[in-house]
């Protein structure tokens, strides 16, 4: 049942290729290399792997220094990261803001009253009453196949004294095949002992922080990291080797998506040779559909269901009621796509697919 009532910032180091490249190390082909699909837990490092042909795609991560799950880090079928490394595994050359910024999360800005959006190790204790985390609770089915893996994890979103305000119960679903990469997370939160408010707000819903590459051209100062790990801060940028850009559904591009509602936005952009495309389409399901676009330059990607005036006011406020055991559903589809960029049609034919489940 759903009821509607409907942070350092950034910089930058001269950015040679060779220190973006950042590949993972190469698996030693076998007889012995498993196909498909496999789901791996890792409880003592509080992790699962999510590997394609005995390549690791991503991890789900749920370490106690997280204020959230992720997914991180992210590689296309080649090898290639595409998530920032900052603050997990910093790299050179690339930005130190937004501390709260890890791999593929799901949160939002304003939870009765509380921001879970950008609650991280850097904010004060003294700090901490007004700010939410989610707490992963168990891993209660995973397995592999040759087409697809299934990963479903429940986690809490809590308050700073642990009281929980919703059940989080996600599916993630890991599919592709050749050079395309596919999640679909399905998540459905439930009001426990209190009636749970969502505020329109631009903070949320679904995010991807993106490696350099994948950033736009910047001709401002920002704060980078060096080739030692030391924060440095540089007058003039180079931009040699980014170049991403933003399309949405509705054919606007670059900064013209932030703020627009679309069924899907894409993000493209070359690294080591490859061409790369890092999709998130949004499903008529979800309550505020289609999703405005939180998407920015600096490498936010994001796309947030529960934000409307927020990005534009003449839009109605957008506010979401659960009463307690009430439940609201959410599903997002992200595409990773090298050798070739994903194309409109591409993007219209995945979502029509999305669409039937």
């Amino acid at each position: 049942m759903k009821t509607y009532t409907l942070f350092l910032y950034i910089a930058a180091l001269s950015a040679l290729p060779g220190l973006l490249a950042c590949k993972q190390p190469p698996r030693e082909a076998s007889r012995e290399t498993p196909r498909g699909i496999e789901i791996i837990a890792d409880e003592a490092q509080k992790k699962v792997d999510i590997l394609y042909d005995g390549q690791l795609f991503t991890s789900y991560l749920y370490p106690d220094d997280l204020e959230k799950p992720v997914l991180y880090p992210l590689y296309t079928s080649r090898g290639t990261v595409v998530t920032r490394g900052f603050p997990r595994d910093p790299r050179p050359n690339e930005r130190v803001d937004h501390p709260h910024h890890v791999g593929l999360w799901f949160n939002f800005g304003d939870v009765n009253g509380l921001d879970f959006w950008n609650n991280s190790y850097a904010v004060p204790q003294d700090q901490k009453a007004a700010y939410g985390s989610i707490r992963h609770q168990n891993i209660y089915h995973m397995h592999g196949g040759e087409s697809e893996g299934h990963l479903y994890a429940s986690a809490h979103w809590t308050d700073h004294r642990g009281t929980t305000l919703l059940l989080d119960e996600t599916q993630y679903t890991f599919s592709g095949e050749g050079d395309r990469r596919i999640i679909d997370r399905i998540t459905t939160l439930t009001a426990q002992q209190d009636t749970v408010v969502f505020t329109d707000n631009k903070e949320g819903l679904i995010a991807i922080r993106v490696d350099r590459a994948f950033e736009e051209p910047s001709q401002q100062p920002e704060l980078f990291l060096d080739a030692n790990g030391n924060e440095t801060t540089v007058p003039v940028m180079n931009n040699e080797g980014v170049n991403g850009v933003y399309r949405n559904s509705e054919g606007l591009e670059k900064g013209e998506v932030w703020g627009k509602p679309a069924r899907w936005v894409s993000l493209s952009a070359q690294k080591n040779g490859e061409d790369i495309s890092i999709a998130i389409l949004d499903h008529p399901g979800n309550p505020g559909y289609p999703a405005h676009s939180h998407a920015r330059g600096y490498g936010l990607f994001s796309t947030n269901n529960l934000g409307s005036r927020v990005f534009n006011p003449d839009a109605p406020k957008l506010v979401l009621t659960l009463l307690p055991g009430e439940s609201v559903t959410f599903k997002h589809r992200i595409v990773v796509q090298t050798n070739g960029f994903l194309t409109d049609a591409d993007l219209n034919s995945l979502a029509e697919i999305f669409y039937s489940r």
